[in-house]
């Protein structure tokens, strides 16, 4: 019954941070102990780290392979069940010293990968009645092999989705490469904007992250516009015109059809930010809720680049008077709610936008 529900909690947890607390969570309940951390190789930097030590409070810590307990089992491929920690040679008090906390009995198993080496380590602290005895060795060992399995899966997990998310950013960044000269400066800007407004208007941070790639896809739409109009010097016919406001149905052509959540957001991206919340945009003449939440927010950060940013035609506007203008246009070219959690997020935006500009006038 412990093993079956351990498993069904691990079993569709793709994010190794969260992964990792569950799986403390469930064996620190499962075996009676105080406290639990689950340590994880970095082979890079031969060390282990974890963030994760329930009791004490999440806290990156990092041990160099084979020091201390964790260090040891990770080194051997041996577990460890210590009666008296501070009579075993191996155990480092210093943690202890930093939180008054004290460690009396330690159970510690290695977490191994399929191939056999070294994922990870399992170490629980003082059981709650008595020390661990070889049945709680026994238990653990098991439970180690079936969270292995879960981080593994995890880390799979998670290259592809980098994998994944740098190919569209690779793919945004063409579109935008025509016609700007900070390609990446911009795509990051609008990135990280969209994040900012996202999490403070209260998203799942799994929305939070999908919108923090798709939104630079937002002029996808532009590489079907031809050069003689895109990067035209001087004005734009009534026919140009025309054509250059079809690059929102360009770019959700583009990406018509996608299976992933992520692009479908990124397909509503790509064709409704020129959408105004008073039904003046184009291309469909959206108004209000009409458009979706992901276009209104991308609307915003969007502008609020464009009048930040230095351009060969115009210069960059203050913030105050891109912040006035942000407000003024509330309710006609932008949704309340998303200017409203916009402006509550005044202060880290305005930091980020100093420090791209300080980056910009370093590198002039």
């Amino acid at each position: 019954m412990l093993l079956a529900r351990f498993g069904r909690r691990i079993a569709t947890e793709t994010r190794i941070d969260s992964l990792l607390t569950i799986i403390a969570e469930e064996v620190r309940h499962i075996l009676g102990a105080d406290r639990c951390s689950v340590f994880v190789v970095d082979a890079d930097k031969n060390e282990l780290w974890t963030k994760v030590a329930l009791g004490v409070g999440e806290k990156v810590l990092r041990i160099p392979m084979g020091q201390g307990i964790a260090g040891f089992v990770a080194k051997t491929g041996s577990a460890v069940n210590i009666r008296d920690a501070y009579k075993d040679r191996r155990f480092t008090q210093d943690l202890d010293r930093l939180t008054g906390y004290q460690t009396k009995s330690v159970l510690a198993v290695p977490l191994k990968d399929r191939e056999g080496k070294a994922l990870g380590v399992f170490e629980v602290l003082n059981k709650n009645k008595g020390p661990f005895n070889d049945e709680d060795e026994g238990f653990l060992r098991i439970l180690a092999t079936i969270a292995s399995s879960a981080i593994e899966n995890a880390r799979l997990y998670e290259n592809l989705r980098k994998s994944h998310l740098e190919t569209i950013y690779r793919l945004a960044m063409v579109a935008e490469y025509r016609d700007q000269t900070d390609t990446a400066a911009h795509l990051r800007r609008i990135s990280k904007y969209t994040a900012i407004i996202s999490a403070q208007l209260g998203l799942s941070y799994d929305m939070v992250e999908d919108l923090r790639y798709a939104s630079p896809l937002h002029d996808i739409g532009k590489v079907a516009i031809p050069d003689s109009i895109l990067l035209k010097p001087g004005k734009l016919t009534p026919d140009e015109y025309e054509e250059m406001k079809k690059h929102p149905v360009y770019g959700a052509r583009m990406l018509e059809g996608a299976e992933s959540r992520l692009l479908k957001l990124a397909r509503n991206i790509a064709l409704a930010p020129p959408e105004h919340w008073d039904g003046t945009g184009y291309p469909h003449g959206l108004k209000g809720e009409e458009i979706p939440l992901e276009a209104r927010i991308v609307s915003v950060v969007d502008v609020f680049d464009a009048l930040t940013t230095r351009r060969v035609y115009k210069g960059a506007w203050t913030l105050d008077e891109t912040f006035r203008y942000m407000l003024d246009q509330s309710g006609r070219l932008f949704d309340p709610v998303v200017v409203e959690a916009f402006l509550k997020c005044k202060s880290p935006v305005e930091e980020m936008c100093l420090g791209e500009r300080a980056v910009e006038e370093g590198s002039a």
